[in-house]
């Protein structure tokens, strides 16, 4: 069996995807015990933590079947925002020092496909992409030959 991840990170933090779909399933499963680590939103809005937490909190009421309070507020205790530019290296300068002593991440790319391969390629520079998953959320390219590209990208950093 796999080694379980230790900090989940997911890209488009302040998004459609994560206010709608994300948000909820985060608060369903700390509730059901799956979720025991820092989850670090990354996004680039110029929010704050806070800002955050009331996004989810937003998106949980909306879209999630109502707040839990006590796992809501064990999901604020783990959850952490990064304000950066998916094309900037400091980006995952930062990233990499959030993470901490994380050694297995799951990156969770909820971002358009056009910018899968820069937060691919800022994973790895950043030494983010060692030993981590990454799931990807959207069409896998537009056709075969940008499918193919894709992929080619992912395993230069995600063997």
């Amino acid at each position: 069996m796999a080694d379980h991840s230790d900090a989940f990170v997911f890209f488009g933090a302040t998004g459609d995807l994560a206010h709608k779909k994300i948000f909820p399933a985060l608060q369903n499963m700390v509730r059901q015990g799956t979720l025991d680590v820092p989850v670090i939103g990354v996004a680039k809005s110029g929010w704050n933590v806070e800002q955050l937490r009331e996004r989810a909190r937003d998106s949980i009421i909306k879209y999630g079947g109502g707040i839990d309070e006590p796992s809501f507020q064990k999901l604020c205790e783990q959850l952490d925002y990064l304000d950066g530019d998916y094309k900037d290296d400091k980006t995952y300068e930062l990233l990499r020092a959030k993470l901490g002593d994380a050694r297995l991440p799951t990156h969770y790319l909820a971002i358009p496909p056009s910018m899968f391969g820069a937060v691919v390629k800022g994973l790895a520079k950043s030494g983010s992409a060692q030993n981590a998953r990454v799931i990807l959320e959207k069409p896998f390219g537009r056709d075969l030959v940008t499918a193919r590209k894709l992929n080619d990208t992912l395993h230069q950093a995600f063997p």
